[in-house]
């Protein structure tokens, strides 16, 4: 999917404006790849090229995964966007949503299997 479909999809499911939702979608996948091991963000940033320079996913200083905490990674998300914690979860959530559609299921799984399980609810709201 190229980032505007992704954008269209996340303004869709959230209601909020294009301009918001390009936000939230580069804060959610820097956030995302800032928690992932160097291995799962090359292949996020694999998924996602035209956003990977945008968002620098392929910046892991680290090799092992660093994941945090949905109400912190939330947070940081309202934070980066200036979004209510609200609008960050939906968000959040939509674009995990748009990602498991577009990536497949076993790209998903890789992607989620390092996030704490607490972040499974967000896709569940959001679909």
């Amino acid at each position: 999917m190229d980032q505007r479909g992704l954008f269209r999809a996340v303004a869709e499911r959230t209601g909020l404006s294009r301009e918001e939702s390009a936000d939230v979608t580069r804060a959610v996948l820097e956030g995302l790849g800032d928690q992932l091991s160097d291995g799962e963000a090359r292949r996020l940033a694999a998924d996602l090229p035209d956003l990977a320079q945008q968002v620098q996913i392929r910046r892991r200083q680290r090799k092992e995964a660093h994941p945090v905490r949905l109400v912190q990674f939330i947070r940081q998300v309202s934070k980066r966007t200036g979004v209510t914690d609200a609008d960050a979860h939906a968000g959040a959530g939509a674009v995990l949503a748009v990602l498991r559609e577009s990536l497949g299921e076993e790209e998903y799984r890789h992607l989620t299997g390092q996030l704490p399980t607490e972040y499974t609810g967000l896709v569940e709201t959001a679909s």
